[in-house]
């Protein structure tokens, strides 16, 4: 009797429903759908436009580089994986331009539905495939933009903490208007603030513990496996990615739902 109580109190409280919500929501099976789908994506988006601009050449890789805390070695590794070629503009053809939309179009969607989802809002009409291709453009000049300071802002620790700050706010005003523009304008802004909030700490936790596992192992992986196994090494970093999307989000509506159920008590 005991235990059902103990097992009854942990299912009705805060982090019981949040666990549970997570489960139905079914946030691994998403992280790695997010995972696979912006990897189809944001590498070959990221790398023709970082071979379009006139001045730097970093895309995919420097971001992956800066997000994941990587030293010296691995992130020569991955830059190594993910750069561009020369002639990538020219080699592009109308099929791959398609493809990449189509991909495009469904990560973006695949964030969408689960923004839907958390909220418990009905899914978005059809005519509504502006808003994701708006949101993927967006998205694509955030990471194209904070990969391109890391070439400007690197000569100093003065340097490194505007960065840092530079990146954790704008990233934070992108999740923040992200939610908001993706779910239509359904949902009020203080209420997706704990969730762009959550979103940035989570990929900033995510960033230490990448440079503390993910480095070395990049190092270890590509010499048993070779560039595979750096694929598979940043392949894990963009599931940690989806997961704290996705799950920051969630825990942003538990925020506020929690937060008003105390203001109303």
């Amino acid at each position: 009797m005991k235990l059902h109580r103990l097992h009854q109190g942990w299912h009705d409280s805060w982090a019981g429903r949040l666990r549970q919500q997570g489960g139905e929501l079914e946030l691994l099976h998403r992280s790695m759908g997010f995972a696979a789908l912006g990897m189809v994506t944001l590498v070959p988006l990221l790398i023709v436009v970082a071979a379009a601009v006139p001045f730097r050449h970093h895309g995919f890789g420097q971001w992956v580089v800066d997000g994941m805390g990587l030293s010296a070695r691995p992130a020569e590794a991955v830059q190594k994986l993910f750069s561009a070629p020369r002639k990538v503009l020219s080699a592009t053809s109308a099929f791959s331009v398609l493809a990449l939309a189509l991909f495009g179009l469904s990560f973006a969607a695949s964030v969408e539905t689960a923004y839907l989802k958390i909220w418990e809002l009905p899914s978005s009409p059809w005519h509504s495939q502006w808003r994701r291709a708006v949101w993927l453009a967006a998205l694509t000049a955030y990471l194209f933009v904070e990969a391109q300071t890391g070439s400007f802002l690197r000569h100093g620790w003065i340097d490194a903490i505007l960065r840092a700050g530079a990146a954790v706010l704008f990233g934070f005003l992108f999740f923040w208007w992200g939610q908001r523009f993706l779910l239509g304008g359904q949902i009020p802004w203080p209420a997706l603030l704990p969730g762009a909030v959550a979103t940035m700490l989570g990929l900033v936790g995510l960033r230490a513990f990448s440079s503390l596992v993910f480095s070395p192992l990049i190092i270890t992986n590509a010499v048993t496996y070779g560039a595979v196994g750096t694929v598979l090494i940043v392949q894990c970093y963009l599931i940690g990615v989806g997961f704290v999307v996705v799950g920051g989000a969630l825990f942003g509506r538990h925020v506020h739902e929690s937060r008003g159920q105390a203001l109303s008590g």
